[in-house]
């Protein structure tokens, strides 16, 4: 309903706001929008003062114009329908809008204007209405009348025939019409001549006012020119317009009611001729009156079905309208439930993505945790592997240990061995294989450290001017020339010669991101493709379903699409479908199989589409791809090249490591990407789920739209279940997202940076403006980047064409420059034999036969320098060169490109097809074995050194433990003090028994120093062996035999190098490969053990090692000096055994130098060989020519000859004959003689390249072999004097605790005193252990215990006790008659002597005194209460305040679970009382005076044994009565406020303050202050508290004493009388009951409390006799009884005795 009351609105009336039916009761709350729609009908003319402010006022004043035009349309409306639309209710405004659509519709198909319906709407004046009512009535009652008459009138009608019809009765009724007509004429003429009268009447009187106006302004006028009073004239004005105006309301209401009177008369009227009719007609015949009674039968069923019909039209709107509110409130109630649903359905899902996203975070939590968990575990063994290591080097950790651990650390290994390594099994654990990765980590270092000699392989400082051996070009391109023949050839790059300027894109998102939004919006501007991948696989599907077949005019195009597909399909050929038909096939097979469809055929769709789309068109994917995998076989369909199989064939491309092509680039070229560029709409998980949200909310909406429209039901089927979908898998697809996105950002910005971020969290036009810019931004892009390649193949092809015409290079030199230039090679001996003035000339002819950068200078230095001098090339044939005469010959102006530099042509020549299937697997071996065994030797040299430290610190600390063993001194030590402490006491003093005590401390000093002398050798001999181990010669050896290892490495490095050149070079020549027989070079290790072993068992040479003497050892001086410093005789051995290691360091590396330099003579030899038999070859070849040649060749020249000689012939073969060829011959064999010559250079420049950088290596690892060897011997050496350095202090130490034994001994005996305490000599430690006494001390005094003495007329605790349990005996309930009470202290005061019942001060009290002191005691005038006497007795102790007392009570009621008031003697220590019994108590330092007696302490308990229960077992204590008591107060109002505080257990303000006598008060504060139990400052704290309790002014608050208190506590407080009678001879009748009980239930009951209910402390206060009881009672008042003992005993109170009432006045 609400939908087509919306459509009316929007649609037909189209109102100013837009109405839905979520916001209709909002929208029509005001009214505004109600009479817009009304003006629209023509029917509000006021609407313009209609407002569209939603204030109160603005709709009241909207509704109240309203009002009257829904009246006029009969529209229900009133203010409780008002009061509900503006208050928004739902279906209020709903169902008013329905009610007056109906109403416009019909005023719309009626065509009435507004003025017409206003004109048909009745009066509505109430006095009219009421008028109305009253004729109505009557013509109802007429009516009823009426129909009484017709009933009685048809009961006596007779059955008469019908008669005929008679015009008669026409005639009457045209008469009764017509006079009819001329009364409703004549009344109507009447009305009009009344009109004209009143009229008349009332121009009359306006006339007759305007004159009296006219002349009351002519007078007023005149009355202003004579009394000129403005504002009395202004009144009269204002009156006379006033009374003017009166009249004029009093005229209209004249006419109104007269026109009102005219109306009723005319009711009247009516009715009465009604009356008159029937009454008329009664007289008429019978015929008549049948005729009558049928007319008005026929009237009255008329007016029956009239009715009828209004009862049921109101029965059908009622019903219609009780429907409509069914179906309204049906519709809500489903609308708000599929709301409510809706929002739990989102709430799900939101609780669902919060579920998600938690797992995720806790997953990166988790894995963030375990990495640092990780890094903090190896920054803990890194931190404890360093701190072991300090310890076991003395704080000096080895540099290369260091890096090793960092190196484990930076790489996450962990330091610390997690498995053996010794045995490893055929399937190795995870722990083995984490050992092995780290041993494998730190190989790679230590070798890449080698062969870049860095770090620990650094060039050592005699070194550094040589510059290291760089890489070997020329066998670094033989390698690369050799490796191209194995590798297949390339395919050819079919790039298109012109580049495209297509721009290709994609555009990546999470779901509902808005991709597919922003790329139509794009491609509605521009003429771009949008490639969707849905909506591709759909096309394919689609275009097998329809058996789309392959076109004729594209037969090449498809058959190369189909070629594509070969491995996703079944292969059949004669199939005419398309390849997006074949695609389609196989993804529905797998779709109908319940499978995904794989990324190859998405790709293979994907692309598939893009070639047809038009190479100069723009295309951009949506959405795709998705996962790296994707992208990986998109950029590799597109480009036709895979990155991971380039990387994988350049690293099969470079294989050599030790030697690199420098002219071949070792990057691998990066591909321009498919994409020229990927945007990521970037949202958040939120905002995806509140757009799914959105989106379902609209499907919603749409739902509930009405069935007529049926256009839009397809559309909204797909639309609900594409949403349906979209929101089961949204949490997969957002998760997918996560899960790809990371690879796929990585992927598009590796190479090339072509991912473009932007917010898609705006609005849908600035993105889609975002995503337009970068467009256009990336077409200009491409253009540019597409005219710079084409500018750069114009300036490729321009240089190709240059080049082309340029001029050839210039020839080669002949063959007599090269011979010059090789001729150096041949003279090895001269070279190497050279003492070194000749180095700089040799420099320099043998410029051009280094292959790098190593010039042939150095080599001659490197064999000068050798240990012995020798020629290395001695063996070698020495020959006169054509060299000799190029050393005078001039330089060359152009110097020619050395072999292996930027501008040498390398030889090229082809070689046979199995050479690069041997020699590429041979050179793979060659370089496997050498790394191989660096690494294993640097690896056994890295584990030595951990051996060697290990060692070092094992012999430390074992020596150590051993120095520390233990001794024997302590017993004869212990034996001499038990002998010395028995000699009697008598002799003790004699001179003799000293001078025996003194040789028995000789005696024990010798014997100490004995077994000093025994431990010292010992330790001496313990070094000794420790030397004499041989560790450190085994640990020598096995070092030197691994820098042999490496020295054997290089050695087999060079062999293999060489060995592999020269089949190289062979096959060039077409030369068949030499086979060595010569036995590999090998370098002779040390040999560790004795064994004598034959050589035949040996593969290896080893060498003995034999200490030589300092004769025949040749060391450095400076390394000699080192040691000679650190050695002592015992390391003579040491010392010797190094220089003969060193020697044998050197002689190794001499006869591995002196091999290398043999292997290339022997090169060099055997090419001389070679050439030698080949020109002997070519002259027999010559000879046998020259005999079958015709005689024409006898007449050549001669010149033809001498250059056959001399183009390629060796000096050796200088005489051969001349040989008569043509000159193409002469050409053919001129460029293979050069072709020699180069080849011949190219190898022997290689090999000697190889020559120096083995020469290089091996003398470096002998210098790294002398220091490594220096460095052990030192640490050793540093060990042996450490050891020698701890074994001198310990024995001085030893000797020394000895000789301090001895001067104690002596001490005592001097002294003569026996020594109590134990000697304790240990080692080196001697002290005197004052822990063990060898006989005990005597017995210690026992201190008395503490003793109270009587002070100041105090009593003590005892005399308390005393008079506690006599009064308890006489009067347990505490109650004493005075009179008994006098005679029992008379009693006690006369016969103190001896019983000590009072104190001294007491026993001068008379009779007088002693009832002065009973009635200031006495209780209702007739009673003592005893406990209040020893209370005041028993002071001086802390006067509480009324917080402490309540601070008390409440801690107490804690205490007391059962809240019974009582607590047992326990509970009342726990809890304790408003002071403590801790004193700071000197303690005497004598220890027979006893200790002083603390008083508050036994207070304390004395209160408790005063104030408890004794006839319960155990005694119990209430603890509320005794704190009534210390409420006492020497002022007795503040006293009972303080008791009244207490019985309630809240503080009571004191109404008005009730000032006591200053003596008075003066004499409370020295009874109660504490003269012996506080200290000064807390006397004053507490003195400063009590002045400012009792002088205090309270400010009372509000709520003050509003306590309720009960009859029973007030009795307490107030006690009148005693519960029971003391049986005893003394005790008289007293008052059982409470003499205040009568007067309290009359004040309870004069407050209004029923049945003695509690009443607050506030009212009771105002009562005039609890004012009056407060002032007087005197119960809590603290007497004074100091004044009658001080006056008992004559003290004035004037004199200069610093009684405790005077200190305390003086301080207060």
């Amino acid at each position: 309903m609400s939908e087509i009351l919306c459509q009316w609105l929007n649609q037909e009336l189209k109102v100013s706001q837009t109405v839905s039916p979520k916001s209709f009761a909002k929208a029509f709350s005001s009214g505004y929008l109600i009479g817009e729609v009304l003006q629209k009908f023509e029917l509000q003319d006021d609407f313009p003062e209609f407002t569209e402010s939603r204030i109160s006022s603005a709709k009241i004043n909207n509704f109240s114009r309203l009002e009257p035009t829904l009246h006029l349309l009969g529209v229900q409306f009133d203010q409780n329908v008002a009061q509900n639309i503006m208050t928004e209710k739902p279906g209020a405004a709903t169902k008013l809008l329905y009610q007056l659509y109906i109403a416009l519709q019909k005023k719309k198909k009626s065509g009435m204007t507004g003025s017409e319906m206003r004109t048909m709407q009745p009066l509505t004046n109430v006095k009219l209405q009421n008028l109305k009512s009253e004729a109505f009535r009557e013509q109802r009652l007429g009516r009823r009348r009426q129909n009484e008459i017709m009933a009685k009138i048809q009961a006596a009608i007779i059955q008469i025939p019908k008669p005929a019809s008679n015009r008669t009765l026409k005639a009457l009724e045209a008469q009764k019409i017509l006079k009819k007509k001329k009364e409703a004429e004549d009344v109507a003429n009447e009305i009009k001549k009344f009109e004209a009268l009143v009229k008349k009447d009332l121009q009359a009187k306006e006339s007759a006012s305007k004159t009296s106006l006219e002349t009351a302004g002519q007078m007023t006028t005149d009355l202003l020119n004579t009394y000129s009073d403005d504002e009395y004239i202004k009144k009269i004005q204002k009156r006379l317009e006033e009374d003017s105006l009166a009249r004029e309301q009093r005229e209209k209401r004249r006419r109104r009611l007269l026109m009102d009177q005219l109306i009723a008369h005319e009711a009247q009227e009516e009715a009465y001729r009604e009356e008159q009719l029937i009454n008329r007609l009664m007289r008429q015949s019978q015929q008549e009156r049948r005729i009558a009674v049928q007319l008005m039968h026929v009237r009255h069923e008329k007016e029956v079905l009239w009715q009828n019909r209004i009862f049921r039209e109101k029965q059908y709107e009622e019903r219609r309208l009780k429907d409509f509110q069914d179906a309204l409130d049906r519709e809500a109630a489903l609308a708000k439930q599929a709301k409510i649903d809706f929002e739990e359905q989102a709430l799900r899902e939101k609780a669902v993505h919060e579920h998600i996203a938690a797992e995720r975070a806790q997953a990166r939590y988790q894995k963030h945790y375990l990495l640092c968990a990780e890094i903090l575990d190896h920054i803990l063994d890194l931190s404890t592997k360093v701190a072991d290591y300090r310890m076991l080097t003395d704080n000096l950790i080895p540099y290369k240990l260091m890096q090793d651990w960092k190196e484990l650390f930076f790489n996450g290994k962990p330091i610390y061995e997690q498995a053996g390594m010794k045995h490893l099994p055929a399937h190795t654990t995870e722990e083995q294989a984490v050992e092995l990765e780290k041993r494998d980590l730190l190989d790679e270092k230590d070798y890449d450290q080698y062969k870049n000699m860095v770090g620990e392989w650094s060039l050592p400082d005699d070194m550094v001017d040589s510059v290291p051996p760089s890489n070997n070009s020329i066998l670094g391109h033989v390698l690369h020339r050799l490796l191209e023949k194995t590798l297949p050839p390339q395919a050819e790059s079919t790039a298109p010669e012109v580049p495209s300027s297509a721009v290709k894109g994609c555009l990546l998102g999470k779901t509902l991101s808005g991709k597919t939004t922003s790329l139509k919006s794009l491609q509605k501007e521009f003429p771009v493709q949008i490639l969707s991948l849905d909506t591709l696989v759909q096309e394919a599907i689609k275009a097998f379903h329809n058996k789309e077949e392959v076109s004729k005019t594209l037969p090449v195009l498809q058959e190369e699409q189909q070629t594509d597909l070969q491995g996703l399909q079944d292969g059949d050929e004669e199939s005419q479908l398309t390849v997006r038909a074949q695609l389609g096939e196989k993804s529905e097979e797998l779709l109908k199989k319940g499978l995904s469809i794989p990324d190859v055929l998405l790709v293979s769709i994907m692309v598939n589409a893009i070639n047809q789309v038009p190479m100069d068109q723009d295309w951009i994917l949506d959405g795709f791809p998705m996962t790296l995998n994707q992208a990986k076989l998109l950029e590799e369909a597109l480009t036709g090249c895979n990155k991971e199989q380039q990387e994988l064939e350049a690293k099969r491309a470079h294989i050599s490591t030790l030697a690199v092509d420098p002219r071949v680039s070792n990057e691998v070229p990066v591909p321009s990407p498919a994409l020229d560029f990927a945007i990521l709409l970037d949202i958040s998980d939120t905002t995806a789920l509140n757009r799914l949200n959105g989106i379902m909310a609209e499907t919603f909406l749409r739902k509930t739209s009405p069935e007529d429209i049926s256009q839009q039901v397809a559309s909204e089927n797909d639309d609900k279940d594409k949403n349906q979908t979209l929101k089961d898998q949204i949490q997969h697809r957002i998760v997918g997202f996560l899960d790809n996105w990371p690879l796929l950002e990585q992927w598009f910005s590796e190479p090339e940076n072509i991912l473009i971020k932007i917010n898609a969290e705006i609005d849908e036009e600035d993105l889609c403006q975002k995503v337009k810019d970068i467009f256009v931004t990336e077409t200009h892009k491409k253009k540019n980047k597409v005219n710079k390649e084409l500018e750069e193949k114009k300036a490729k092809q321009k240089e190709e064409a240059s080049l082309a015409e340029a001029p050839p290079p210039p020839p080669p030199p002949s063959e007599p420059e090269k011979e010059k230039e090789i001729a150096p090679q041949t003279e090895p001996a001269k070279t190497q034999s050279a003492k070194g003035k000749r180095s700089e000339t040799q420099h320099g002819k043998q410029e051009t036969l280094q292959g790098g950068k190593r010039k042939k200078g150095d080599i001659s230095f490197k064999r000068k320098g050798s240990p012995k001098g020798k020629a290395q090339g001695g063996k070698q044939p020495v020959k006169k060169s054509p060299a000799d005469s190029a050393d005078m010959s001039p330089t060359p102006p152009t110097p020619l490109p050395k072999p292996g530099s930027e501008e040498w042509v390398y030889v090229s020549e082809p070689v046979p097809e199995e050479l690069p299937s041997f020699l590429i697997p041979y050179w793979q071996l060659i370089e496997s074995s050498y790394i191989k065994s660096i690494k294993t030797v640097l690896r056994h040299l890295r584990e030595d050194q951990y051996t060697v430290i290990a060692y070092l610190y094992e012999i430390r600390t074992s020596f150590q433990q051993f120095l520390m063993r233990p001794d024997h001194k302590q017993d004869f030590v212990a034996h001499w003090q038990a002998d010395f402490n028995s000699l009697p006491d008598d002799l003790w003093d004699d001179e003799e028994t000293k001078a025996e005590l003194h040789q028995r401390v000789n005696d024990l000093r010798d014997r100490l120093w004995d077994i000093c002398d025994t431990r010292k050798e010992e330790a001496e001999q313990e070094r000794v062996d420790i030397i004499n181990e041989s560790w450190l010669q085994d640990s020598i050896g096995i070092a030197m035999n691994h820098f042999f290892s490496l020295m054997q490495a290089e050695v087999n490095r060079f062999q293999d190098t060489k060995r592999l050149l020269q089949d190289y070079y062979r096959a060039m020549e077409n030369k068949i490969p030499i086979e060595d027989n010569r036995k590999f070079t090998r370098v002779p290790l040390v040999q560790l053990d004795n064994k004598d072993i034959s050589e035949n068992q040996l593969r290896i040479p080893l060498v003995p090692r034999i200490s030589v003497s300092h004769e025949a050892t040749v060391s450095k001086p400076k390394l000699k000096a080192i040691l000679k410093s650190k050695m002592d005789n015992s390391l003579e051995n040491v010392e010797k055994n190094f220089e003969a290691d060193e020697k044998l360091v050197m002689d190794t590396w001499q006869q591995a130098s002196v091999a290398i330099s043999n292997m290339v003579a022997a090169e060099v030899h055997q090419r001389l060989m070679e050439e030698e038999k080949e020109a002997q070859l070519v002259d027999a070849r010559e000879k046998s020519v020259h005999a079958s040649i015709n005689k024409k060749a006898k007449k050549e020249p001669k010149k033809q000859k001498s250059e056959k000689k001399t183009k390629g012939k060796s000096p050796p073969i200088a005489e051969s004959s001349p040989v008569i060829a043509t000159p193409e011959e002469i050409a053919e064999l001129e460029r293979k003689n050069e072709l020699k010559l180069k080849i011949k250079e190219e190898h022997l420049a290689a090999l000697q390249f190889e020559e120096i950088a083995t020469q290089f290596r091996l003398e470096l690892i002998k210098t790294k072999a002398l220091a490594s060897l220096e460095d052990l011997v030192t640490k050793a050496v540093d060990v042996y004097k450490l050891m020698e350095k701890w074994l001198g202090e310990r024995y001085l130490s030893e000797m020394a605790s000895v000789e301090k034994l001895t001067e104690v001994a002596r001490y005592h005996i001097e002294t003569s005193t026996k020594i109590q305490n134990e000697l304790y000599l240990s080692q080196d430690d001697f002290f005197i252990n004052g822990d063990i006494k060898v006989f005990p001390d005597s017995p210690p005094p026992v201190r008395p215990p503490p003793v109270e003495r009587e002070e100041n007329g105090t009593m003590t605790i005892e005399q308390l006790d005393n008079l506690q349990s006599q009064f308890s005996d006489i009067a347990p309930k505490g109650i004493v008659g005075s009179k008994a009470f006098t005679d029992i202290l008379l009693d006690l005061v006369t016969l103190n002597l001896g019983a000590n019942n009072f104190p001294s001060s007491w026993l001068h009290l008379t009779l007088p005194d002693l009832q002065e002191l009973t009635s200031s005691l006495i209780v209702n005038s007739e009673f003592v209460d005893w406990r209040k006497f020893l209370l005041v007795v028993s002071l001086p102790w802390p006067n509480p305040l009324e917080e402490e007392l309540l601070e008390t009570l409440r801690r107490f009621q804690n205490v007391d679970q059962e809240q019974l008031g009582m607590v047992s003697f326990e509970q009342y220590m726990q809890v304790g009382l408003w002071f403590t019994g801790d004193e700071e108590i000197k303690i005497p330092e004598n220890p027979l005076e006893p200790l002083p007696f603390n008083r508050q302490e036994h207070l304390i308990e004395f209160f408790f044994r005063l104030f408890a229960d004794y006839g319960s077992n155990p005694p119990l204590l209430d603890y509320t009565q005794m704190l009534l008591y210390f409420a006492c107060h020497p002022d007795s109002i503040e006293g009972v406020y303080r008791a009244l505080s207490v019985a309630t257990g809240t503080h009571i303000f004191r109404r008005t303050k009730t000032p006591s006598p200053i003596v008075e008060k003066n004499l409370s504060f020295t009874i109660i202050s504490p003269l012996e139990g506080l200290t000064e400052p807390e006397e004053n704290v507490r003195e400063e508290k009590e002045l400012k309790e009792d002088e205090r002014e309270e400010e009372i608050p509000g709520n003050a004493n509003a306590t309720q208190i009960s009859i029973e506590t007030l009795l307490k407080v107030f006690r009148g009388g005693v519960d029971a009678q003391d049986c005893d001879r003394f005790a008289s009748r007293l008052n059982t009951e409470n003499i205040y009980y009568e007067h309290f239930v009359k004040i309870f009951h004069d407050l209004g409390a029923k049945n003695l209910a509690p009443i607050e402390m506030r009212a009771l206060l105002q009562h005039p006799f609890i004012q009056d009881l407060i002032s007087t009672y005197s119960d809590y008042k603290i007497p004074d009884i100091k004044v009658i003992l001080q006056r008992s005993e004559n003290i004035p109170g004037s004199d200069g005795e610093s009684s405790p009432s005077r200190l305390t006045e003086e301080k207060k």
